[in-house]
């Protein structure tokens, strides 16, 4: 029998046109002799939807007439359950559209990436792709990930951050500070973001000033870092949990501009349709020396266990042109395209490792039963408590 894959993307997210893009790609790759896809694809309201159309990028240039053929729905939080139905539930549609078997989250940024969706995903029972609530949150903000990363030995830039109130409340004062403990340049980047979105560099004092604005406007939480002039972005991808993981062929994403813009990552043409982050121009592998790429390996594989990873992951390098040291930049829990132009070099074509990821998933799930949870308790069974702790 055939594994019933539901595959969840979009929510009310800025990344949501990228999780389109990223969850299409994943679908029409899933080895068809194996799994049946159920799409599900969340608006930008939250409002959950299934049809057979949400599997054709092409019908996304017409939001209203996709979703008009396609029916809402809900997914059963019940432990172990796993089925759809038409919302609202009727005594007409009260026979499931679906049991899933494993749910495979495609989604960047916020409620799919940032350990909602997980939260969720945790109280239904069913096993998903991908990392956990714990993982999913930290990863998400840039300001926690860092703090971790660090205490697991891999390098990060320093930084400052501080809150969109406080900014409000004192913005010469907050300037001053990052003036006295950086030079110019800066990048400034919202804390909960991914895709390039919200993040400028800045060269004195009135471009941080609008910097600062731009960020707060995506985050309430903004950071502020120096910005290497001499830069070189080297990307890695992980795969697997904290049991065991490898890492993929490494990547130089080819720019012209400062920073990888999201127009960059995200709006190139492949035969008129849009690919993500597989079309991006990128140099693989990376052309730099090995002892370089050798410490990017590992830094990548201390960074995903010391964030207990799970699936597969990105790593966003920066290499110091003038320096030669490495800094972690950021990681992406669910990457755009699900990395898979990083693995493919490696003999890993996407079939493969969507296969993969679901049987990590699957392994996590029995690891999770054969632990104790619960245990019986005659506490409530003893009664008069009367405010007595």
């Amino acid at each position: 029998m055939k594994t019933t894959v539901g595959v969840i993307f979009g929510f009310p997210s800025v990344e949501h046109e990228v999780a389109i893009i990223s969850a299409i790609q994943a679908i029409q790759a899933m080895d068809e002799k194996k799994y049946d896809v159920f799409p599900i694809y969340v608006s930008k309201e939250g409002d959950w939807y299934w049809g057979e159309n949400l599997t054709d990028i092409e019908k996304f240039k017409d939001i209203d007439n996709l979703l008009a053929d396609c029916e809402r729905i809900i997914v059963s939080p019940n432990a172990e359950d796993g089925t759809v139905f038409v919302y609202p539930r009727s005594f007409l549609n009260k026979k499931p559209l679906a049991v899933i078997d494993v749910f495979m989250p495609v989604t960047h940024g916020a409620f799919g990436e940032d350990g909602c969706l997980q939260g969720f995903l945790e109280m239904t029972g069913i096993p998903y792709t991908g990392p956990s609530v714990l993982a999913s949150a930290a990863a998400m903000d840039k300001v926690a990930q860092k703090a971790l990363c660090k205490m697991g030995g891999v390098p990060v830039l320093d930084c400052f951050w501080f809150y969109g109130a406080q900014w409000s409340d004192g913005e010469d004062d907050i300037i001053e500070y990052i003036e006295r403990k950086f030079t110019y340049p800066v990048i400034v980047k919202p804390s909960n973001l991914g895709s390039s979105i919200g993040i400028k560099i800045a060269a004195d004092r009135e471009e941080l000033r609008e910097a600062i604005e731009l960020a707060s406007q995506y985050s309430a939480k903004i950071l502020v870092e120096h910005a290497i002039e001499n830069l070189r972005e080297i990307n890695i991808a992980v795969l697997g949990d904290s049991y065991q993981a490898e890492v993929s062929e490494l990547e130089e994403p080819l720019n012209a501009g400062e920073i990888l813009s999201f127009s960059d990552k995200y709006l190139q043409e492949d035969g008129g349709k849009s690919s993500g982050m597989a079309t991006l121009k990128r140099r693989i592998p990376a052309d730099i020396p090995e002892e370089t790429a050798e410490a990017i390996r590992n830094y990548a594989l201390d960074a995903f266990y010391c964030m207990d990873g799970r699936g597969v992951w990105r790593l966003d390098f920066m290499l110091d042109g003038d320096t030669g040291k490495v800094y972690l930049n950021e990681l992406n829990t669910i990457p755009g395209s699900l990395a898979f132009y990083l693995w493919e070099p490696k003999g890993v074509p996407y079939h493969v490792l969507l296969d993969r990821l679901i049987q990590i998933a699957l392994r996590a799930k029995q690891r999770s039963k054969n632990r104790i949870s619960s245990f019986d308790s005659n506490i409530l069974a003893q009664g008069g408590f009367k405010g007595k702790k």
